[in-house]
């Protein structure tokens, strides 16, 4: 059963951005406050998890009663409490449900134990009231390649996943060894509109046969061999080429396999989810996949791409309504599966 008045206050601490959120009837974003520390971790070339917990530690308590301000309401105006348990850095995701449980615990609301995965689904249906299920979505980020069938709200099918590095690890792990900087995935997106997608043939891992699952390793591997023998050689690299062309390879596996899998369960709807799905040339080539093959493709704002606490409220609305609550001994569990 659905409540049309309901505020529930999201809380994001599971990688290096702090965040907090309030969002109202599952779908208007009242607040919604992000504190990155990529300033602070781009000079490690990454993100470090020690300092990332630290910063958390400093923002969390901002962040939130800034999302109060900002959305005028204040404690007895927030019906739930829904925060990120896992997946993600474990001492980053301590914060969160720490400080999640103390309120909940403290002003008497009913906490939700929010999976990450699952956040970054439900930022489409933020932007997208209108969507109806099934679907099945593409969620792409730096710790996760997934395809994921949602066939109700709260029941998945976990149709393909990564065998090894996501997508969003590739792009930062090949633009660190290209010096561009962190994070990797907008230097390659923007390095890669001056360049030839063909210019450099790069392998793409289709895997055995009707398999839906990925593999970015052996693609990275290539790449960084490209590399060293160019400086053994003392040979010029054009590093738009390379950018758009390893873009490219890790594009064309994701549109197959999502229309793949699409076509498998019949659905007419695809969503895309998670930071790479900010990604320009990602957009409009698995758009004009989908409206190829009779389907429509859908995603959210790019700052909804990102962690945010936002997708976090909303995922935490659905499972509230379904009565899915967490006990005060929520823990946070950094391996946590969606299925």
């Amino acid at each position: 059963m659905y409540s049309a008045h309901l505020n529930i206050l999201g809380l994001e601490t599971s990688c290096d951005d702090t965040s907090a959120a309030i969002v109202a009837n599952g779908r208007e974003i009242r607040a919604n406050i992000i504190s990155s520390q990529i300033q602070v971790h781009q000079k490690f070339g990454g993100v470090v998890p020690e300092i990332a917990s630290r910063k958390h530690l400093e923002n969390i308590s901002v962040v939130i009663d800034e999302a109060l301000r900002v959305s005028g309401l204040d404690w007895p105006d927030i019906g739930g409490i829904a925060v990120t348990y896992g997946p993600g850095l474990v001492g980053a995701l301590l914060v969160g449900v720490s400080t999640g449980k103390a309120l909940a615990y403290a002003r008497n609301i009913p906490l939700i134990g929010v999976n990450h995965l699952e956040a970054h689904i439900y930022a489409n249906f933020l932007e997208h009231p209108e969507l109806c299920l099934p679907v099945v979505c593409l969620v792409v980020s730096g710790g996760h390649t997934n395809l994921i069938y949602l066939q109700e709200h709260g029941r998945y099918e976990l149709l393909g996943r990564t065998r090894d590095d996501a997508a969003g690890e590739a792009f930062d792990k090949i633009a660190r060894t290209m010096g561009l900087g962190y994070p990797g995935g907008p230097q390659i997106d923007r390095l890669a509109q001056t360049g030839d997608p063909t210019a450099i043939p790069l392998p793409r891992a289709w895997l055995e046969e009707g398999s839906l699952d990925f593999s970015f390793s052996g693609l990275k591997s290539a790449v960084l061999n490209y590399l060293n023998r160019a400086n053994q050689l003392g040979s010029r690299v054009n590093y738009s080429d390379l950018a758009a062309s390893f873009q490219q390879a890790v594009i064309d596996v994701l549109v197959y396999k999502t229309i793949h899998a699409s076509k498998q369960k019949e659905v007419k709807t695809i969503l895309l989810a998670g930071g790479v799905a900010a990604n320009s040339w990602l957009r409009r080539q698995l758009a004009e996949a989908a409206a190829e093959a009779g389907m429509n493709l859908v995603y959210p704002s790019s700052l909804l791409c990102t962690d945010n606490a936002a997708m976090v409220a909303c995922a935490g609305y659905y499972k509230f309504c379904r009565g899915d609550l967490a006990p005060l001994d929520l823990n946070a569990v950094p391996n946590l599966s969606l299925i």
